[in-house]
């Protein structure tokens, strides 16, 4: 039996969390629980549980947890539905109770910052050992050197805490996943094929993308799409053991004494947006020709 997964999103931000969010929807039948991070007055779970119903994954709860900036990095509300219901908050328990429902691993996708993660360890130490953690964040050679990566820099507390307690979590950094050659954007096959469908999911992921590119920038990288990847086991994402230390304001060192973790060290860039493609689309029905 495939372990129970579990997914940790500030989606409503960047589109690359969405694009992950369909994946996992389509791909996972073990999709347990998606919960969201640094909220933004419960509207990231409202989406999420809009975009989940959309994905036919009407099975899948959504757990609300905490907000943690002071202007969430979301701009996406007007697009759900008023009558999306709030969800419910409370990820530790939440988290819990996937854990009583199966045995052995449950997997840990964190795909923003690490806050629900801390929260769980913190109350639950006793589920450390159950946890298969695999964490989009940090970064060895981060673009500005007096800030840490956005992820580790929201909740550094958070991130020790995490990386301290769970055996050799992966993470997949964004000296990895940042590849400019693989950003998507309006002119990009994927996003066109997307464009072209009349499938709901479809439109509202377009939708998203659309606000991203005339709000903040006319591309988004599929960073968590990325980490996703390392999550299911497909091979694109190479890791090595390494140990690394996290300072105060959540910037990323090798360290001698630090924690072990799998870090990641390279990617295939080109097969995984091959395969980013082929995941996306085929959920797509192609418009069929007419009878001439």
């Amino acid at each position: 039996m495939t372990a129970s997964l579990v997914i940790d999103t500030d989606i409503g931000g960047e589109p690359d969390d969405a694009m992950a969010l369909a994946i996992a929807a389509h791909r996972c039948p073990e999709l347990a629980l998606v919960l969201t991070t640094d909220e933004a007055d419960g509207q990231r779970a409202r989406l999420a549980r809009w975009f989940l119903d959309l994905l036919g994954r009407p099975d899948v709860p959504v757990v609300a947890g905490r907000r943690l900036s002071s202007t969430p990095y979301f701009w996406v509300a007007d697009l759900i539905p008023g009558d999306v219901a709030d969800q419910p908050s409370g990820p530790v328990g939440a988290v819990a109770a996937v854990c009583e429902r199966t045995s052995g691993p449950v997997r840990w996708l964190g795909l923003g910052p690490m806050s629900n993660l801390g929260d769980v360890l913190d109350a639950r130490p006793d589920l450390a050992h159950r946890l298969v953690v695999t964490q989009m964040g940090g970064a060895l050679a981060y673009r500005d050197p007096a800030q840490s990566q956005y992820n580790f820099r929201l909740d550094p507390v958070a991130v020790r805490t995490a990386l301290d307690a769970v055996s050799r979590p992966r993470l997949v950094t964004y000296d990895v996943t940042f590849a400019p050659r693989i950003a998507i954007t309006a002119d990009s096959p994927l996003y066109r094929r997307l464009a072209g469908s009349s499938v709901p999911w479809a439109a509202a992921l377009v939708a998203q993308c659309d606000r991203y590119y005339a709000g903040y920038h006319p591309a988004t990288i599929p960073h968590t799409p990325l980490a996703l990847s390392a999550a299911l086991g497909e091979p694109f994402v190479r890791f090595d053991a390494r140990q690394v230390a996290v300072d105060k304001i959540g910037r990323t060192t090798l360290a001698d004494d630090g924690t072990l973790v799998q870090l990641s060290t390279d990617a295939d860039h080109s097969g995984f947006a091959e395969w980013l493609y082929r995941e996306l689309s085929p959920a797509i029905p192609r418009p069929v020709a007419p009878v001439l």
